[in-house]
């Protein structure tokens, strides 16, 4: 730790060969003085020091024991100076250490006094963040030569690591990453006479803790900050996935409560001779207590409300450490939906994170107990001095690296297996002696995890209980009628990265144990994941299976149980477009088949057939060429065949206009029937947010065992907040009878005012939740939207992003008057760029952290306000430029500080100025003029000259 002390000035004659002398007592001044100022109460024991000569002022960096990284700044010593014959060693020239500020770690470093001043690139991470800037520096040709000492202009740096910083009223600057916030004293700062105030290299890593280096083949010099999760060798990193750090961002909380969706399905059937049928279906979804609420309603019959019943009312909150389920749900001893249990769930986790919901699925505890990632090691033997790279699969990009030692052995740990693709694929590249210029040996592994295995050390407790519900056919209950409980509790336990054992007991009619097993070997080509229950009262065992062995990369099984049946497959991939197919399955018994697939340019071919010992024929075949696509599937029951060619040459194959000739056949009940249909069909190439085709229609002719007529549908989803659906059918497989039928679907958004929702997906928000974004100009400069304030979402992808990713990697709906991004429950963090905002306006904060919870959206009003950009030359009193010095505007009203520092023309650049009065300075003196009046009317941009006093 170095704490700089600044003394009076030295001697103005005789001051470059002084001696310094400290006594005990400057020191207890010292303390005293720093006392004031709130840093160290008392300095700690010194073990050395180090003095520089700038502008006649001593500087001296002292070593002390202690890793407080506050600055002591005790200007009030009396050190006692004295001429000397001989310079002291420590003593280095004014020319060659320019003023800086107090460095934390190490000494100030000497400038060589042959470094020049040249053009390089500054690049942030593998992103160029400038093409060109003046550096002070040298290189041989090959190397940087005391690349530590090199000079990078202050603003680069500032501009380049997207630093945010805050003049404070008492003169010092608060500097902002992620991560980190320190605040350093502009007079203190270096100043070279060509770059203006400057950063040495060194000064980086000591002030920020950003490496850097030069790539003298890009002639570069590329800033490695710590934020961007640069790997680190022998150690496991993943590159697109950088840290979020959202310590010192202004957060914005999610709602409390609210209702985000309503929803209304209707379907409406009829035939002739048959009353027409009303089915309805009704949702709502909305946030309580950080969670989400669902509810659902069946309309057996939509004009009867008395038959409406609740199929679903749920509220679930999910956290990394810990679920609450409340209401209707899935029992966590069964894989599938056994009966409708209604009760109380609750998980907690340690040391893992879960996996995430499958978006608009009915939330499964036990998908809540398994790990999203579950860590590796990597390990081999290779000769000594081979440089071991770790890859991603198809992927020259280190992960990690490591040279292997005289051991002959190289390992790399906690290498992320994501439990959501079961496998995950690296490569290692092994580069003998280290010789990049020589072909690597390629090493491919696949990493595995069993569904439900946790990390080693990890454990999960979940606890269940409720009751069953059911509705009687002689009384009519919304609610239904709740009766026998049932219930459990169970624990699970990640015994190594291999093993995860659990055990737990229920109550479900009858007591019963319960017992899992997760294991997947290391560098064992088997996974086995099972859970099972002890018989019931009829002796009958539940047993979940689901283990998978493969033979090779070719050959693979796969035994699936649960309490419907248990299936064995076998496949073998004989050639690149040919598998074989073979199997049990206890319902059909055992089978065989084929599998075909391939493709070219214009052209691809799929085709399935299998065989059962019960003489069950089933087939699935697929054959595309150009604009023409010829399919057709079947089993046992009846097939459908159908040939269509696209007029219109689109691609996907599915929009556009088609002609589609269809043959379809049905053998239930042991009656053989057959339809032919020719028909047109239309399906517009844009769709809704939803998927659905805004237009699409249908009209044909068919001819069957029934009879024949007319097969007419119409669609549309061009009405925000509705689809609709028709369809008539003069004959159909079945029936000689007309028949018709419509679909209507009704959305209503209600967390932004009653108003259509174009997406339609209430069930979505039963798992996940989401951001709305609305950036806006605040012409009252209130903060908060009004209704005559417009939102600006002209480029919200150059505008916004999101967990250090581009907005649009989160596929956003753009709508008038936000941008909506769904994301799962969580903290993420919101970080605005100018060159997204519109010309002179700009953001009140550069980042925010948002909460995320399921049920609703949270609003995030992003106020743009007027900015103001002031340039021009600052002189002496002999209309000279003057080059270094501080320009400042202060606001008179908010004390809120503008910097620049002129550059060796003596211009000064002063941006981001809101409206207001200013007082300008220049090295903490009056400018003439001394003040800045910024109105409505005034311009933008503006040239200013400033003479110094």
């Amino acid at each position: 730790m170095y704490h700089v002390i600044n003394p009076p000035e030295l001697p103005q004659s005789n001051y470059h060969l002084v001696s310094v002398k400290f006594d005990k007592s400057d020191f207890d001044f010292a303390t005293a003085e720093t006392t004031k100022i709130d840093a160290k109460s008392k300095l700690p024991e010194i073990s050395g020091f180090k003095f520089s000569v700038n502008h006649q002022n001593l500087i001296a960096d002292l070593k002390t024991s202690s890793d407080d990284k506050n600055q002591a700044i005790a200007p009030a010593i009396q050190p006692k100076i004295t001429p000397a014959t001989v310079p002291p060693k420590s003593f280095v020239p004014e020319t060659s250490v320019p003023k800086s500020t107090a460095a934390t770690e190490s000494s100030i470093p000497d400038i060589a006094e042959n470094f020049q001043v040249f053009p390089v690139g500054l690049d942030v991470g593998q992103r160029n963040a400038i093409k060109s800037v003046l550096v002070r520096g040298k290189e041989d040709g090959t190397q940087a030569i005391n690349f530590e000492q090199w000079l990078i202009p202050y603003d680069a740096v500032i501009q380049a690591l997207n630093l945010k910083v805050t003049p404070l009223p008492d003169g010092l600057q608060e500097v902002q990453a992620p991560g980190l916030v320190i605040r350093i004293n502009p007079k203190l700062l270096r100043n070279d006479p060509k770059l203006g105030l400057v950063f040495s290299v060194q000064d980086l890593q000591t002030l920020f803790g950003v490496p850097a280096e030069f790539d003298i083949n890009d002639y570069t010099v590329r800033l490695l900050p710590p934020w961007l999760k640069t790997p680190v060798t022998g150690e496991f990193s993943d590159p697109q996935e950088a840290p979020i750090e959202l310590v010192g961002l202004p957060e914005v909380i999610a709602p409390n409560f609210g209702i985000t969706g309503v929803e209304q399905r209707l379907y409406v059937n009829g035939l002739t001779n048959y009353a027409t049928s009303y089915q309805g279906n009704l949702a709502a979804v909305g946030t309580a207590l950080g969670g989400s609420w669902f509810i659902r309603a069946n309309q057996p019959n939509f004009k009867n409300a008395a038959t409406w019943q609740i199929a679903e009312a749920q509220f679930l909150r999910q956290t990394n450490r810990a679920d609450y389920i409340l209401g209707s749900q899935t029992p966590f001893w069964f894989g599938q939906q056994t009966g409708d249990y209604w009760g109380l769930t609750t998980i907690h986790r340690q040391r893992y994170k879960p996996k995430e919901v499958v978006l608009g699925a009915t939330p499964d505890p036990r998908q809540r107990l398994q790990a999203a990632q579950i860590g590796r090691v990597i390990t081999g033997k290779a000769e000594p001095g081979t440089l071991v790279r770790l890859t991603p699969a198809f992927s020259d990009r280190p992960i990690a690296e490591v040279l292997v030692d005289s051991s002959g052995i190289y390992r790399f740990d906690n290498i992320q297996v994501d439990s959501r693709f079961l496998a995950s694929n690296y490569r290692l590249l092994l580069y003998a002696q280290g010789r990049f210029s020589e072909a690597p040996e390629i090493r491919d592994l696949t990493f595995s995890s069993a569904p439900g295995q946790l990390p080693a050390g990890a454990n999960a407790l979940i606890v269940s209980g409720g009751l069953r519900r059911k509705f009687s056919t002689d009384n009519a209950n919304l609610l239904g009628e709740f009766t026998d409980f049932k219930g459990g509790v169970a624990q699970r336990w990640g015994l190594s990265e291999n093993l995860t054992v659990g055990v737990g007991g229920v109550y479900d009619d009858s007591l019963r144990g319960l017992g899992e097993i997760f294991y997947q070997p290391q560098n064992f080509p088997l996974t086995v994941a099972v859970s099972a229950l002890s018989g019931d009262e009829n002796n009958r065992w539940d047993l979940n299976a689901d283990i998978r062995y493969d033979f090779s990369r070719t050959a693979r099984t796969r035994f699936f149980s649960d309490r419907f049946g248990s299936t064995f497959n076998l496949d073998w991939r004989m050639l690149p477009w040919l598998g074989f197919l073979s199997g049990y399955n206890s319902r059909d018994g055992a089978f065989g088949g084929l599998e075909i697939s391939h493709s070219r340019k214009n052209s691809f071919t799929f085709a399935r057939a299998t065989l059962d010992t019960q003489n069950h024929f089933r087939w699935s075949f697929l054959q595309r060429l150009g604009d023409m696509e010829f399919t057709t599937r079947g089993n046992e029951v009846g097939s459908l065949s159908q040939f269509a060619y696209n007029f219109s040459g689109n691609s996907p194959f599915d929009t556009g206009h088609a002609l589609l000739l269809n043959y379809e056949t049905s053998n239930l009940l042991s009656q053989e029937n057959s339809l032919t249909s020719a028909s047109w069909r239309y399906r517009s190439p844009a769709r809704a947010i939803d998927g659905s085709y805004l237009w699409e229609a249908q009209l044909g002719y068919g001819i069957g065992s029934q009879g024949s007529g007319a097969i007419a549908s119409l669609g549309t989803t061009i009405i925000p907040g509705i689809m609709l659906r028709g369809r008539y059918q003069a004959v159909s497989l079945n029936s000689d009878q007309p028949s018709f039928g419509i679909e209507l679907v009704s959305s209503l958004d209600t967390q932004r005012g009653i108003k259509p929702d174009s997406s339609r997906r209430s069930n979505y928000f039963r798992t996940q939740g989401g951001i709305l974004i609305q950036p806006f100009f605040d012409r009252n400069h209130n903060g908060k939207r009004d209704p005559n304030e417009a939102v600006y979402l002209q480029q919200p992808e150059l505008m916004l992003i999101l967990n250090n990713r581009p907005l649009k990697f989160f596929q956003p709906e753009i709508q008038n008057e936000a941008a909506l991004v769904r994301l799962s429950p969580g903290k993420y963090r919101l970080d605005l760029d100018p060159a997204g905002f519109p010309l002179d306006w700009k953001t009140a904060t550069d980042a925010l952290a948002v909460d995320v919870v399921a049920g609703s959206y949270t609003t995030v009003e992003l106020p743009l306000v007027k900015s103001y950009t002031r340039t021009g030359v600052v002189t002496d009193v002999k209309g000279q430029p003057v080059a270094g010095v501080r320009v400042e505007a202060i606001q008179a009203n908010s004390g809120l500080r503008r910097l620049s520092v002129t550059n060796g023309a003596g211009v000064y650049y002063l941006e981001g100025l809101p409206q207001g009065n200013y007082a300008l300075e220049v090295n903490g003196k009056p400018a003439l003029p001394g003040n800045l009046q910024l109105e409505e009317s005034s311009q933008s941009f503006q040239e200013i000259n400033l003479q110094q006093n």
